[in-house]
């Protein structure tokens, strides 16, 4: 035998206690410490209110995303010049060496068909299409600067919600969620309603919590059906009996929190519980056949289908409910003028008719009520739309608009923000920024502001650096604040 092995032989359990003392002990010590840490990481709720950074003027958001993009200079950014221009080809400047989706050829430039008129104590502009958007003029900001980095649908919308085109980053609601919590401990802090029967283009990601723990994703709710899938209990399982069984399920989680210690273990305790509670909340709030037949005809609201208007007061109504933030995607904006529905004429004014409706009682039933003081709304795409005909339609019969990331517009109401004012301005035919342009990331730095964080302190520790919202850039726009 080797000499090695007969001392090995040789060594009694009492030669192992004593020279494995200061191991052994370590290892006992670092058994109870994560006991301990562990307790110390179990929030009886991750979502219960939380201080932001300093005194925000918006406590609550809705963010209602128009999929596809509308089609701006149709709508908020009047150019006259680009009328008088109509028909020519689009300028070297503003095409040579520039990429669009579907246009390769050199375009023809493309000015608006509507009509623009002044409104409000201010003067805003604001096109035919939005006739009752047009009432509540004196409480829109309405932003002509904006600029993004991307041109392609499911990257930019990514890019908006998430600071990156690529999935796998937290959202904007998920942020928020993360830094305030919710006011109400019997519904989600962040909600998603998906109208026009159409996901979000870039997928589950535009609200997903990516690397933050997943109780601060948002919870898609439906306006048709069961409110929320697989919420409610299956056949057999009464009220008690559910209690019993998450009761159970609760001491095996609690059991591996205190064995490995992992966050996530603790979001999903919070998860079951949240969702029991949601069995008898969610119901209710999402019953809009409790509104008044005058509120129902305001919203253009039907209860049981599934729509914008619906959306939108169902978004008034969770946010009465202490909901955070609540997130609408409408699908149907992405005006590229391959079939009529698309064209910036009648397919535009259908299209309005669905959404401008519902947004301005919104605002109106927010004003009503005293929540718009404190809610900040937000309204438009991912981009914009070109100033010239997209390239695959220029021969037809359809007007279209090609996807645009240099200029567009966006819209905000509500908390902190200057009603029935305009900020920035595109040049004369509406291809570049002229004045005060504003980033996607500047945008994003601009509603934490308003919600009271400092962007750039809103982080979250991921694979050994800090992550946030805005990346590593980011300046709030100072000239839309009250």
């Amino acid at each position: 035998m080797h000499p090695s092995s007969e001392l090995l032989q040789a060594r009694t359990r009492r030669h192992f206690l004593r020279d494995s003392s200061a191991g052994i002990g370590a290892i006992a010590l670092g058994s109870m410490l994560r006991e301990d840490a562990a307790a110390a990481m179990a929030p009886p709720n991750p979502l219960l209110p939380k201080k932001a950074h300093f005194e925000g003027k918006a406590k609550r958001v809705i963010y209602l995303h128009l999929t596809g993009s509308p089609p701006h200079l149709d709508l908020w950014d009047y150019k006259p010049e680009l009328v008088r221009r109509d028909g020519e080809d689009c300028p070297d400047e503003y095409y040579n060496g520039k990429r669009f989706a579907f246009t390769s050829s050199r375009p023809t430039l493309l000015g608006t068909r509507r009509t623009f008129t002044r409104h409000g104590q201010h003067g805003l502009w604001m096109s035919d299409a939005l006739p009752n958007l047009q009432k509540v003029a004196d409480e829109l900001c309405v932003i002509k600067s904006m600029t993004t980095d991307q041109f392609n649908h499911a990257p930019a919308e990514l890019f908006v919600y998430t600071g990156s085109p690529r999935p796998g980053r937290p959202s904007l609601g998920s942020w928020v969620t993360y830094g305030l919590g919710s006011e109400n401990a019997n519904l989600p802090g962040f909600v998603a309603l998906i109208s026009s029967g159409v996901q979000p283009n870039g997928g589950k990601n535009s609200f997903g919590s990516g690397f933050l723990p997943s109780v601060y994703q948002g919870v898609q709710c439906r306006s048709k059906g069961d409110p929320v899938l697989y919420a409610s209990d299956p056949k057999g399982f009464d009220r008690a009996l559910r209690r019993r069984s998450l009761d159970t399920l609760r001491e095996l989680n609690e059991m591996q929190a205190k064995e490995f210690g992992h966050p996530e273990t603790l979001t999903r305790i919070a998860q079951y519980e949240l969702a029991f509670r949601m069995q008898m909340s969610v119901p209710e709030v999402m019953d809009i056949s409790q509104e008044s037949a005058q509120t129902l005809e305001d919203y253009g609201a039907e209860p049981g289908a599934s729509s914008f208007g619906n959306n939108c007061l169902l978004a008034r109504r969770l946010v009465e409910q202490g909901v955070r933030y609540v997130q609408l995607f409408d699908w149907g904006w992405d005006f590229h003028g391959t079939n009529p529905k698309e064209d910036i004429r009648d397919g535009l004014t259908q299209k309005c008719a669905t959404m401008e409706k519902p947004v301005a009682a919104l605002i109106e039933d927010l004003r009503q009520r005293g929540l718009l003081d404190e809610t900040l709304i937000i309204l438009g795409g991912e981009f914009g739309r070109t100033p010239f005909r997209e390239g695959r339609t220029a021969k037809g019969d359809v007007l279209g608009r090609d996807h645009f990331p240099d200029c567009y517009s966006m819209v905000m109401a509500g908390a902190g923000v200057k009603g029935g004012f305009s900020y920035g301005e595109s040049d004369e035919l509406g291809f570049s920024v002229a004045r005060d342009k504003v980033h996607v990331h500047d945008f994003q730095a601009t509603i934490l502001h308003l919600l009271g964080f400092d962007h750039e302190k809103l982080t979250y520790r991921f694979q050994g650096r800090d992550y946030r919202l805005t990346d590593v850039h980011g300046k709030v726009v100072e000239g839309v604040l009250t």
